[in-house]
């Protein structure tokens, strides 16, 4: 039987975290053990997303469905149930499940060997002028002139820049080239 097959036999056809029957991937929990169908868990689509940090995490969302997930007999689903509660630990409803959780040494090494338990869950997420989450490669308009330092070029409002890059270590920095040439842009001053 192949491993999707086992996944879903075993989840009911649904997320084993929120329940969700659409949209379904077989996840492998990091690090990779060599577990078997063990370390993989079956997720929706949202639910993987937030979990490797490509979209913000919404704690109402996971209110209803941690205090279900982390008593699962799945290792993997315990596992994963654990990192998401600490990065909520700061909410009462996290604090107050973590302190009920039991986790054997086995699968709390595996919860904390990936170090995601020691973050707050927030994500410094490269937004546009709107609040739209930008990635490498996108193409964003500019929302006012600038005046490009160091140079004589003036961008005006409505110019496209192609293919962004976002600065690593700045969430509010993008780089893109504007007449040929490459600049660091506030997000700002851009939209999608």
């Amino acid at each position: 039987m192949k491993l999707e097959e086992l996944l879903k036999k075993r989840s009911g056809n649904v997320c084993e975290l929120s329940g969700i029957n659409k949209n379904l991937i077989a996840y492998e929990v990091p690090p990779a053990q060599n577990k078997g169908a063990d370390g993989w868990i079956l997720i929706n689509e949202k639910c993987l997303n937030q979990i490797e940090k490509k979209e913000e995490l919404n704690d109402v969302f996971w209110k209803n469905f941690l205090s279900t997930s982390m008593w699962s007999e799945v290792s993997a689903v315990q596992v994963v149930s654990w990192r998401l509660l600490n990065r909520f630990r700061n909410e009462s409803w996290a604090a107050d499940a973590l302190d009920m959780m039991y986790l054997d040494e086995e699968n709390l090494e595996w919860a904390k060997a990936t170090g995601d338990h020691t973050d707050d869950g927030t994500i410094n997420f490269h937004k546009d002028s709107n609040g739209n989450i930008l990635q490498n490669g996108d193409t964003v308009t500019l929302v006012k002139d600038l005046d490009v330092k160091g140079s004589s070029l003036n961008a005006k409002v409505g110019t496209a820049v192609r293919n962004i890059r976002l600065v690593h270590d700045n969430h509010e920095q993008i780089e893109g080239k504007i007449d040929g040439q490459a600049i660091v842009i506030l997000t700002k001053f851009v939209k999608k």
